[in-house]
């Protein structure tokens, strides 16, 4: 069995939303088993074989600041989840809550990988060759020294390979240009990491990239600041939104549109599959002594039953694993620089 902590509380709408998740998955994957963390009144009209519920009396609300999450809600139900998968009871936990609330107590927690500085937010964004591009990080750092991007570029291969079965996934640097004479200082310096990390075996480092190689697929994997990766997050999600009601407002208003979209019917249904963000929710905290995974807050149930599946494969395919071997294998140039304590994270 294949066990998953979940924060049935979390996120925008706490259980109307979770518990069908929840129902979603277990029907789907029936080697898996769920421990139900909440408030036992909200959560006692589920019964399923293979799910149990764990009770926390506290929730971490969206707009919590991570100290009372940290120091005042010590029995949330978002940090109970954690513990279950620090205690051992479960693989990887997943919540919609609060994510700089997630992130802090996932550290306190669990605490971050020899070698690793800072955690990081993995997250998929869908590109035009019908699959996904994983960019990191999307908001947990504001501020990265080159040895973080360097970081994130090696627990980001890890995640590509037990998730995608990628052998050597390729890896672009986010930069304002292909040249390595472009971006900043930081950039430039991350950059030589990056090839000196190539020719050590590794990583599979494409070299730089731009915003839109994202979205073209160009790499596997691109790396960026917290900041960088927010605004393009965010960017992505609202062009989605833009289609979509441009769309409506033509039909609307344009009879003779509703005769083209009967004809074209079939391609807009599989553009609007390809870019449905429900499909690729689940980011990876990355960089941690166990697995979480973090769910869009506003996440409806086929959304939040993907952030399951994705935690589902993470730990099926012993992700943990993969990236303290990744880690330890480039342990020499991992080595320098200093700890400092993360960001507050900004996505949302």
């Amino acid at each position: 069995m294949t066990i998953l902590a979940v924060d049935c509380m979390g996120g925008d709408h706490g259980p109307s939303v979770t518990l069908p998740a929840c129902r979603r998955f277990l029907d789907d994957h029936p080697d898996a088993q769920l421990l139900l963390v909440g408030l036992p009144q909200a959560l006692q009209s589920f019964q399923h074989p293979r799910a149990r519920i764990v009770a926390a009396s506290e929730v971490v609300a969206m707009d919590d600041p991570v100290e009372t999450a940290l120091r005042r809600k010590k029995d949330s139900s978002m940090r109970v989840a954690i513990a279950q998968v620090k205690d051992g009871q479960a693989q990887a936990a997943v919540s919609a809550g609060n994510t700089g609330a997630l992130m802090a107590l996932a550290r306190y927690l669990l605490k971050t990988e020899d070698g690793i500085d800072r955690p990081a937010i993995a997250y998929p964004m869908p590109n035009a060759k019908g699959g996904a591009t994983t960019v990191l990080d999307l908001g947990a750092n504001v501020d990265c020294t080159e040895q973080h991007l360097l970081q994130f570029a090696v627990m980001g291969s890890a995640l590509v390979s037990a998730l995608r079965n990628v052998e050597a996934p390729t890896v672009g640097l986010l930069n304002i240009g292909e040249e390595t004479i472009k971006g900043s200082e930081v950039i430039k310096r991350a950059g030589e990491l990056l090839r000196a990390a190539a020719n050590a075996g590794d990583l599979n480092f494409h070299g730089n990239v731009e915003g839109n190689d994202i979205f073209k697929g160009t790499t596997d994997i691109v790396v960026c600041d917290g900041f960088v990766g927010n605004v393009a997050l965010k960017a992505s999600e609202g062009l989605a939104t833009m289609i979509g009601g441009f769309l409506k407002q033509e039909f609307g208003r344009n009879p003779y549109a509703w005769l083209a979209a009967l004809v074209a019917y079939p391609v807009l249904a599989a553009f609007k599959r390809r870019v449905d963000h429900r499909r690729y929710n689940g980011a990876a905290l990355l960089g941690l002594r166990g697995l979480v995974f973090k769910s869009h807050g506003s996440a409806d149930a086929f959304a939040f039953s993907q952030a399951l599946a994705r935690a589902y494969d993470a730990a099926r395919n012993q992700l943990l694993e993969r990236v303290q071997v990744r880690i330890a294998h480039a342990a020499p140039l991992l080595a320098a620089g200093s700890s400092q304590p993360a960001d507050a994270a900004t996505a949302s």
